[in-house]
């Protein structure tokens, strides 16, 4: 089990959610059914924006870019937590832990920034219709999402360092569907600290930044539309903003949940709750996403028929 410099275990075992091993397939069920939706209503997504010219704007951009986003968010965990439900594929190696605890902090983090330039979109086409144009461009949208990336980049990677420095000489056992920075942290023979500080700090000064801005542009969004004389007006730009306000509930309630509850203990929330929720999570946004804005975008929602009576009509 232990590598040559018997620090490092060779592989982890991810038990599940412990103490609900019989009911594992019974679970399967539903995170199957809400992974294959948000892989087919992403890809979809990006499909229908791609493909479409009339399309190529910063708000639908953007879109474009959080579809991909929640695909890759779910994608990094998903899979393996079903491989364990389905097959009892408990064991996952050192290194491969270790990249799925980057990929989960660089997609989340990188959505949280996602969700931040949709915020500002709503924000200039509201407050500053006029210079809307000249302040969005291909070359801002190209610049924001680079130092995002960049950003994000850099955050994660420390996870994945402080994590290789720990030395696991007591237990390789994770009691989780997938390695998260603390379940895993947390089998070290060795103090913790930092992580536990790092993580905290990476929370406050990323998502917890990004939250708070967006919440500040929301309230300055809401002061400009209920300034505007016309009722039907108002209605209108509001309208353009619910879907957003969607998102945003549905990523940081839940993500922030779970990461409490990691500090918290589980003496106020039981472990399979918290698994489950932290499963929930990488799940329920990347499948609604696409639904939300489906539904509530006109633009989308009748490119969508376009390509769905395309295909009717090549398969006749």
């Amino acid at each position: 089990m232990w590598n040559s410099t018997g620090f490092h275990p060779d592989y982890f075992l991810l038990i599940g959610i412990p103490g609900l091993e019989d009911s594992h397939l019974l679970i399967s069920i539903p995170f199957s059914i809400m992974y294959v939706s948000a892989l087919l209503g992403n890809s979809m997504l990006i499909l229908v924006i791609s493909t479409n010219e009339i399309l190529h704007q910063p708000m639908y951009i953007f879109l474009m870019m959080l579809a991909f986003c929640d695909t890759l968010l779910s994608s990094t965990t998903v899979p393996k937590t079903l491989s364990i439900f389905w097959f009892d594929s408990h064991e996952i190696s050192f290194n491969g832990c270790l990249t799925e605890v980057f990929f989960i902090h660089f997609a989340f983090g990188i959505e949280s920034s996602i969700l931040l330039l949709m915020a500002y979109d709503r924000y200039c086409a509201i407050c500053h219709p006029l210079t809307y144009a000249a302040t969005l461009t291909n070359s801002f949208i190209v610049k924001a999402a680079t130092i995002a990336v960049l950003r994000i980049f850099s955050m994660a990677v420390p996870f994945v360092l402080l994590l290789r420095k720990l030395p696991f000489q007591r237990s390789n056992v994770i009691e989780h569907t997938y390695c998260e920075h603390m379940s895993v942290a947390k089998l070290a023979s060795a103090d913790i600290l930092v992580n536990v500080v790092y993580g905290l700090i990476i929370a406050a000064s990323s998502s917890g930044v990004d939250m708070i801005l967006i919440i500040v542009s929301y309230g300055v969004i809401i002061s400009a539309v209920l300034r505007l004389p016309s009722s039907e007006d108002r209605f209108k730009a509001f309208n353009t903003c619910v879907s957003h306000i969607c998102v945003i509930i549905l990523f940081y309630i839940p993500a922030f949940f779970s990461f409490i509850a990691h500090r918290v203990g589980h003496r106020y929330i039981s472990l399979q709750f918290h698994i489950i929720f932290a499963n929930l999570y990488v799940l329920i946004p990347p499948m609604m996403n696409p639904i939300i804005y489906g539904v509530r975008t006109k633009e989308i929602r009748e490119r969508t028929l376009v390509i769905f009576s395309r295909l009717t009509s090549n398969r006749q």
